[in-house]
Parts: C-alpha cells; sequence; structure tokens
C-alpha cells in the first residue's frame, strides 16, 4: 500500500488531468519517494486499490480514469472526489 501525500502540476493546469507527478510513502516505510503519473497508472493497474489519500477523517482510495491520457483521482464510497487536489504541491 502507498499513501500519496503532495502533487505536482503541470504548468498551466489545476485538474486531476494535469497531476504531473506524485511524492509517496509505502506502508512500513518513512521514505518518501515520487513517480510519474504515468508510473502511478501503471502501479494501479496492476494493483488495483493499493493507493490511498489520508484525509481529515481517514482514507480515500486512488483509482485510475481511463482518459487519453489516462490519470488519477480519488474515490470514496465509489463516487469521485477530490482528495488529491486538496494535497500540498511541491
Amino acid at each position: 500500500m502507498v499513501y500519496i501525500t503532495q502533487v505536482n502540476m503541470a504548468v498551466g493546469g489545476s485538474g486531476h488531468e494535469h497531476i504531473a507527478n506524485v511524492r509517496y510513502v509505502q506502508t512500513g516505510s518513512n521514505d518518501t519517494k515520487h513517480c510519474s503519473r504515468q508510473q502511478m497508472v501503471e502501479f494501479l493497474r496492476a494493483n488495483p486499490g493499493q493507493a490511498r489519500v489520508r484525509d481529515g477523517i481517514g482514507e480515500v482510495t486512488v483509482g485510475v480514469v481511463e482518459a487519453t491520457p489516462p490519470y488519477i483521482r480519488t474515490y470514496k464510497d465509489g463516487r469521485p472526489t477530490d482528495n488529491l487536489l486538496n494535497l500540498p504541491r511541491y
């Protein structure tokens, strides 16, 4: 399981499809790592439900939106949410 902690946005964009890179922490580790949006999409395709975002209430699951190009967004109770967009930027 990985927990996404920060997002890096493409220049000129502010929506989920503009997330260019993410920073994350893997369960059991305090090391922060980073990857591109495409790398996270590939990780989630191979490991559905294994990325999350913590919010003030609990955790929400990160999923893949199959667009062109594909991108990531959070879902709670099967409904899309904006938790990734509320994370700190880097």
